[in-house]
Order: structure tokens, then C-alpha cells, then sequence
């Protein structure tokens, strides 16, 4: 398992972006697992939406796409690189994320030609299914 601190030395993000808390499986190159603590008193909840607390989808793509990032970049020969988010396909949002919940975050790395690559992505609320995608990236040149 990985805290924040270690994710800290292989993601270049930091708060308030920084969207994971901690890794619970990885396979170098190939997949990462990871967690959010959704907290009730989180930034975006001041304005999405007063009263009636949700989410936001686009930062469950971002979360998926770091873990990603974090399955990627563990490889020795991707240290210190930065991936751009490129794209997301056939997203699908299927519940509502609200404070209180444990987003289970499961990203693997499905296709890599050259600097860019895929990712299948999934968002789970214990067993349920929160959101899914197809994650395109770029790795940056240094």
C-alpha cells in the first residue's frame, strides 16, 4: 500500500489536486488500485452543489487518470516524466459520489504506442459501479 506521501514521489499533482489517498494494489506498467475519502467538508463541495452534495464526474475521470498516471509512472524508466490527460471515451456515470463514500478507483494500461497510450478505467462505491471510461494520455517530453 501506498500514502500520500509516496504517491506524492511518482505523481507530479499536490493539493488540492491531488485526488488519491492512498494505493492499495499496483503492477508496475500495467494496472493500479487505488482510494478517495470522499469528506464532507472537500472544496468542490462548497459549490457543487450547496445543500445537496455530489462529486463532480470530471474529477472521478481525473482520480481514474491518476491512478493510471501511478501504474505508469512506477516504472523505472517513466520516473520523473509528466502524463497529460489526452482524451476520455464512452464515459458513463451511473451513481452519485457523495461525501461519506470510498471511491475505489481501478485503472489498467490497455495500449502504449510511443508517447501516447490507453487506459481502461472503472469507479466503484463499494460494489457498486460509479463510473467507467476509456482514458487516452501522453507522456510528456522532458
Amino acid at each position: 500500500m501506498l500514502d500520500r506521501r509516496e504517491i506524492e514521489a511518482i505523481l507530479p499533482h499536490r493539493d488540492p489536486f491531488l485526488l488519491l489517498d492512498r494505493v492499495i494494489d499496483l503492477v508496475p506498467g500495467d494496472h493500479a488500485v487505488a482510494e478517495k475519502d470522499i469528506l464532507d467538508d472537500d472544496y468542490v463541495f462548497r459549490g457543487h452543489f450547496p445543500g445537496h452534495p455530489v462529486f463532480p464526474g470530471v474529477l472521478q475521470l481525473e482520480a481514474m487518470a491518476q491512478t493510471g498516471a501511478v501504474a505508469l509512472l512506477s516504472e523505472p524508466e517513466a520516473r520523473g516524466k509528466i502524463i497529460l490527460f489526452a482524451g476520455a471515451d464512452r464515459v458513463r456515470f451511473r451513481r452519485p459520489v457523495v461525501p461519506g463514500d470510498v471511491l475505489r478507483l481501478e485503472t489498467r494500461l490497455t495500449e502504449r504506442r510511443g508517447r501516447i497510450g490507453r487506459g481502461e478505467g472503472k469507479a466503484f462505491v463499494g460494489s457498486e459501479l460509479a463510473c467507467s471510461g476509456t482514458l487516452t494520455f501522453a507522456i510528456a517530453e522532458s
